[in-house]
């Protein structure tokens, strides 16, 4: 069972933790997420540079983060991927790889980060680690970037799904259900930019045997309620659909 208390990591699995950030003034919750291979770790959507006290604190709390072998960054926001270069010096690994779409690289290239890019694109939409995972990106254009990624685990059945499946949100509980699924419409109308776009992306993940989706923003979505995510977002005007 879950708690609330946001002020530690949180298990999502035996191998991914969440280990974001509850902002009181916003009631953006941003949810970087740590996912422990074998011999590897991948930290996805590392967050922001006020988040980064407390998110290396909890990264710190579970790893050596010289363990860190690969970030990946689902687009260039701030809130996503702002702290790039200071997580870069704590993690400290000469191998220490930033998978991205080049349309996410051209842009974050700017931060100052000094470990190579992975192009996620030039490498088939796909990352196998040392352990022989797979991990499957899946390009969502203009959802709400250009170079705009998500991330597929086979192994757990997991989406890393940065901003796509967001909510904004007062409830520090990760798990929540309070609302679902309207409780994702607000985000999604603000920042995506139309239902015909949004649906486009969602098509492609009806396509995956999805068991949890890890959003970059508010509760995670597990179980039936992944269907029931897709398909309501699937429905949703939003963007230019509304000032029509």
């Amino acid at each position: 069972m879950f708690q609330k208390d946001t002020s530690n990591a949180l298990p999502i699995t035996r191998e991914i933790y969440w280990v974001g950030f509850f902002e009181e003034s916003t009631h953006l919750q941003c949810n970087p997420y740590l996912l422990l291979d074998d011999r590897e770790v991948v930290f996805f959507d590392p967050g922001s540079i006020p988040d980064f006290p407390q998110v290396m604190r909890k990264v710190i709390d579970l790893i050596n983060p010289a363990e860190i072998r690969w970030i990946v960054a689902s687009h260039q926001d701030p809130d996503v991927c702002g702290n790039l270069a200071v997580v870069e010096d704590v993690i400290d690994n000469p191998e220490l790889q930033v998978a991205a779409h080049i349309n996410t690289i051209r842009l974050i290239q700017h931060l100052g980060i000094q470990a190579a890019f992975y192009d996620v694109e030039a490498h088939g939409y796909a990352l196998r680690l040392q352990s022989g995972r797979e991990l499957q990106f899946l390009h969502m254009p203009y959802l709400h970037s250009p170079g705009a990624i998500v991330t597929y685990d086979a192994k757990t059945k997991s989406l890393f799904s940065g901003d796509l499946f967001g909510t904004i949100s007062r409830n520090r509980d990760i798990l929540s259900t309070e609302g679902f699924p309207e409780s994702m419409n607000s985000f999604h109308q603000a920042y995506m930019p139309s239902n015909q776009i949004l649906r486009y992306g969602m098509e492609q993940l009806e396509r995956l045997e999805i068991q949890r989706i890890l959003p970059q923003h508010g509760a995670v979505i597990e179980g039936d309620q992944v269907g029931v995510a897709i398909e309501h977002l699937k429905q949703l005007p939003c963007g230019v659909d509304l000032l029509e």
